[in-house]
């Protein structure tokens, strides 16, 4: 067990932060998002049913305004569905979308615990978002499916799971699943498996469906090179929502600075407090915290010696 897996233990153990139903989990809110997209299409499309309409209908007035469409001058007049495809699993039922969040919430939760929170949904869309480039390049570029232009439509969220999945195995390669049997399983073997389950899924489909999944894997190791790299490109998505986050809420204003800042917080010039290897509850918290948001890897020295003695305590 590497360093960073006996602290990610430490942390389970003494505190869960990012509980399944906790506030800015930001694996419950991608699997919220999904869940909600698809019973509101499932909603629609039994409403056109009870109209006395067909699918077909069902698809021209509905699908075809979210799928990502192959045909480029068809997607320039319809740019947003490259957002929202990656959040619509209809056509292909509920066992779709209940396998694609599993494996979301599966590898989604590791992910938080090296990565960080904040770098889950961006690395989500960046993979949804590659995924569509190499759906609609793979129809330009393949001549079989050439012919079918016109007609084919990409939609749902496995290219956007699987750069989760390959991102979260490229950062952790040794991290173990079920641990109580023996040693447990390797999380390259679970992406094996994932990999395996999902191309079966489309093999009768066309190969640029296929081709898009990869590219959402292909898309989550390049997170993780980069972020090797010191390049972090999920920093300006998560500053573009806190800016229409503050836009939508704006900042109230204190008449009368409260007695307790004016007591107790104003320390002037003085550290708040020094340097010293004693471990306290609080301190560790707030290091558990910043591993949250920002991963393990956001840690200084001083901060993985502080953890690593709470842990050996």
């Amino acid at each position: 067990m590497g360093e960073s897996d006996r602290f990610i233990e430490y942390k389970n153990r003494k505190r869960n932060l990012l509980r399944f139903g906790s506030d800015n989990n930001a694996l419950v809110a991608l699997i919220v998002v999904n869940a909600v997209f698809f019973m509101t299409l499932l909603f629609l499309q039994v409403a056109f049913f009870f109209d006395d309409k067909t699918l077909s209908a069902f698809y021209d007035g509905i699908i075809k305004w979210i799928e990502l469409p192959a045909d480029l001058n068809l997607f320039l007049t319809r740019p947003w569905t490259i957002l929202t495809y990656m959040f619509s699993d209809t056509n292909a039922g509920l066992m779709r979308i209940i396998s694609n969040m599993l494996w979301l919430w599966a590898f989604g939760y590791v992910f938080q615990q090296y990565l960080g929170n904040e770098r889950l949904i961006p690395t989500y869309i960046y993979g949804g978002i590659m995924g569509a480039v190499v759906f609609i390049a793979a129809h330009y570029i393949i001549s079989p499916i050439k012919g079918n232009i016109t007609h084919a439509g990409l939609i749902g969220a496995n290219a956007a799971t699987m750069a989760v999945a390959a991102a979260t195995t490229m950062i952790a390669p040794d991290h173990r699943f079920f641990t109580q049997i023996r040693k447990g399983i390797p999380i390259w073997v679970l992406l094996a498996i994932y990999i395996i389950i999902d191309l079966a899924g489309v093999a009768s489909m066309e190969a640029a469906q296929s081709l898009s999944h990869i590219g959402g894997a292909i898309m989550g190791v390049l997170v993780v090179l980069l972020l090797r790299k010191g390049i972090d490109i999920s920093v300006w998505m998560n500053r573009f929502y806190n800016w229409i986050i503050n836009l939508l809420t704006p900042p109230t204003k204190d008449s009368k600075e409260s007695i307790k800042n004016k007591v107790f917080y104003n320390t002037g010039n003085r550290q708040p407090y020094s340097k010293t290897m004693h471990v306290n509850q609080q301190k560790v918290d707030e290091i558990l915290d910043k591993i949250n948001l920002h991963g393990y890897e956001s840690l200084s020295e001083e901060e993985k010696t502080v953890l690593r003695k709470a842990a050996e305590e």
